[in-house]
């Protein structure tokens, strides 16, 4: 593939809009992608590592901010991370009909980005109705939550390698209906910290597929990555229910589309 402007500009304003909302990440790139015509496969398969990249930064600053909760990160992988091979393996052995493949990972997608929609909508309301039902179990581990978290794990893992998106707004609104009693910013820096290692090996098995445009990737990061940095010394200026708002009515009809 040539170098394309377009695609660096792609990056920059999905960069931008991570780094001032906290929300956009995949739910925006892939859909821009395939508008822009890459097949769904390679579309899915750069875009998990260029997240993984993207998000890497990301973990060093919340890990020094100590917003990361790494137990439940790691209960997290244990569902997610075997999930996205089981997946991967899945694709792989369907590979001979790429019809098929891009088929599911666009009816997948569209699910994906319709729920993430809603998700983003609600997400104060759900936080909300989470803490007011909160009782003292949420104070402390349980075995019954411990395998929810992996049980959530397992539903990211197969949703994030079929369509790339899915472990940021989705991820965040399942951690705070388990864990209503952990500080925003915590659950937050958890699942950035979650969403690397889940979206590295997701990309990889894409990669190794043949899922995966490198140079593509190269001119969303040179887009991306001072996206994000502007984003976040603006974070905070911009009426943040606005983009909100605006970023999931445009998913919701974004993926009505790719299902109807």
């Amino acid at each position: 593939m040539d170098f394309q402007i377009g695609f660096v500009i792609a990056g920059l304003i999905v960069g931008f809009i991570v780094g001032l909302t906290g929300v956009g990440g995949g739910s925006l790139m892939t859909p821009i992608l395939l508008w822009f015509g890459i097949p769904p496969t390679t579309a899915v398969g750069t875009d998990l590592l260029y997240a993984a990249f993207t998000k890497m930064g990301g973990i060093f600053v919340h890990h020094k901010k100590k917003n990361i909760d790494w137990s439940i990160t790691a209960w997290l992988s244990l569902g997610s991370v075997p999930a996205a091979l089981l997946t991967l393996w899945i694709l792989n052995s369907i590979k001979t009909d790429i019809s098929a493949i891009n088929s599911i990972i666009k009816y997948s997608l569209g699910w994906a980005l319709l729920f993430t929609s809603v998700a983003i909508i609600f997400k104060k309301k759900l936080m909300v109705i989470a803490q007011k039902y909160a009782g003292d179990k949420f104070h402390r581990e349980s075995k019954t939550q411990n395998a929810l978290t992996v049980a959530i794990g397992v539903l990211l893992g197969v949703t994030v390698t079929l369509t790339s998106i899915g472990a940021g707004a989705l991820g965040t609104v399942t951690l705070f209906f388990l864990f209503p009693l952990l500080p925003t910013p915590k659950l937050v820096g958890t699942e950035i910290a979650h969403a690397v290692p889940l979206t590295l090996v997701a990309g990889l098995g894409h990669a190794s597929m043949g899922n995966l445009d490198l140079t593509l990737l190269g001119q969303l990061l040179m887009g991306s990555l001072p996206g994000i940095f502007i984003g976040s010394l603006l974070s905070g200026k911009v009426p943040d229910l606005l983009l909100r708002n605006a970023i999931a009515i445009m998913l919701f009809f974004v993926g009505y589309n790719l299902i109807f």
